[in-house]
């Protein structure tokens, strides 16, 4: 591992590239702390740890949204929105171009198609982050953490959705930077880093709570035991994040005068997890609001009986008691959500994988599965192979949902804590430094260098003979 760390800084090309990068994220980093002008900073950010405290709805709510879009809403600056309304906008586009036939021609064009699509994520991007701005600077105002001066004024709401959203753009546009310089995913990277940040956080959570020795306080047992927790749970994550279920595919041989071509073998690679993390998001956002209705429907109910002097009745009685058993980690809740789980998760492999359309690829190219005739029957069996998998997905990423709520109702450990032994900031962390390490493995063994993957540079340089060979 130290010899693969000093082999990438020993590759000019590499080294700016990953310097680059660094770099980008820094000033990711800077901006996160400028604030946004005339909003209360400390009183937001004590309404922010009450919230959390109390687990409500809306504290959930928000900070499922900065973990998935890098945003700082507990202190409101100007990258508050994060990355999320690029993210939302792409997975529209992505949703309409598997529904509307005009928009998938478009994407199959080429670049010239694909660089139209994107040209209108960008644009739609900018009207999330006006309608999305809106929607927190109203909150925040409704919560009294807007200064007086500043919330009648209209040039203040100007100002601060324009700021909002130049820090939303500013930050799509580090992610574009950072997939033509430097290496890696721009956008993951920027996701990935903020929720990394987090760790001193829970380190510091896990410091205040040990006391070996003191009732209700954490000891060496209860150390070990998320230490160890912790590194299954990412060994598993990342076992099942880069597993496959190979299918050998068999290419027809051609006879050119005295010489055969073809004949060769090679595998269809099916992702066990071919959804990644997007099942976990849809469920976790889906299950936020009954949680957030009832709840609202109960306060409702309760100002209306204190108006009256009067006494709440059955129905703020009742959407009290749904409001509770729908918070997070009870129960009814951890069922819905793994139950939506497995919706989304097959609904992604119905959106993104076409079996008709593979078998037709294979044949084209003059390869089939053996024993299986090109056609109508290959399609059957890839659709049949999909499902029995995704089965096993599902059921992996239920489980890596479910255990920062299991493991924070039964032992009363910190969800800052908690977090990072599962869920959705887990699996974004877990792939997207999967996918930077394997650019730098590739870049390393493009130059006779050993990887990360361990050997010397001889296996380096044996393992491209073999690949040269196999080509």
């Amino acid at each position: 591992m130290i010899q693969a760390l000093i082999n990438t800084f020993k590759i000019p090309e590499l080294r700016n590239k990953i310097l680059f990068t660094l770099a980008m994220l820094a000033v990711f980093r800077i901006g996160h702390w400028i604030p946004l002008p005339g909003v209360d900073q400390e009183q937001l950010k004590k309404l922010f740890d009450i919230q959390l405290a109390d687990n409500s709805a809306a504290a959930r709510a928000l900070q499922f949204v900065t973990v998935f879009g890098g945003g700082a809403f507990g202190h409101s600056t100007i990258f508050g929105l994060g990355i999320m309304p690029y993210i939302s906008a792409g997975i529209i586009f992505q949703l309409l171009g598997s529904v509307l036939p005009r928009l998938k021609a478009l994407q199959n064009e080429g670049p010239s198609g694909r660089q139209k699509v994107m040209e209108w994520t960008r644009l739609a991007t900018v009207a999330l982050c006006i309608i999305q701005g809106f929607g927190w600077l109203k909150y925040i105002d409704a919560q009294r953490l807007v200064y007086a001066q500043w919330s009648a004024n209209p040039i203040w709401w100007v100002m601060a959705i324009m700021a909002l959203t130049a820090g939303c753009v500013f930050l799509m546009w580090l992610g574009e930077q950072i997939d033509k310089y430097g290496i890696g995913n721009g956008v993951s990277l920027i996701i990935a880093a903020g929720i990394l940040t987090r760790i001193p956080a829970a380190i510091g959570d896990v410091y205040k709570d040990f006391d070996p020795g003191q009732p209700g306080k954490m000891g060496y047992p209860a150390v070990f035991f998320l230490i160890a927790g912790f590194v299954l749970v990412v060994a598993g994550s990342v076992i099942m994040t880069v597993a496959q279920r190979r299918i050998p595919i068999q290419q027809a041989k051609h006879t050119r005068g005295r010489k055969v071509f073809g004949g060769q073998k090679s595998y269809l690679p099916l992702r066990i997890n071919h959804g990644g993390v997007m099942p976990v998001i849809f469920a976790s956002s889906l299950m936020i609001f009954p949680s957030v209705i009832f709840t609202a429907l109960a306060e409702q109910a309760r100002s209306r009986a204190s108006m009256v002097q009067a006494e709440v009745g059955w129905w703020g009685a009742g959407m009290r008691w749904i409001a509770d058993q729908l918070a997070h980690g009870q129960f009814p809740y951890v069922i819905g959500e793994l139950l939506l789980i497995f919706f989304f998760s097959y609904f992604w492999i119905t959106v993104q994988f076409n079996p008709e359309e593979m078998s037709k690829q294979l044949r084209d190219h003059g390869s089939f599965i053996p024993g299986l005739r090109p056609g109508p029957r290959t399609a059957e069996y890839l659709e049949t192979v999909m499902e029995r998998i995704t089965y096993v997905g599902a059921a992996f990423l239920a489980v890596i949902a479910v255990t920062p709520m299991v493991i924070n109702k039964s032992f009363g450990i910190s969800p800052e804590v908690t977090q990072f032994l599962g869920g959705t900031g887990l699996l974004i962390v877990v792939s997207v430094v999967l996918d930077f390490i394997q650019r730098v493995e590739a870049n390393l063994l493009m130059r006779n260098y050993a990887g990360f993957l361990g050997g010397s540079e001889a296996t380096a340089n044996a393992r491209l003979r073999g690949a040269a060979f196999n080509r």
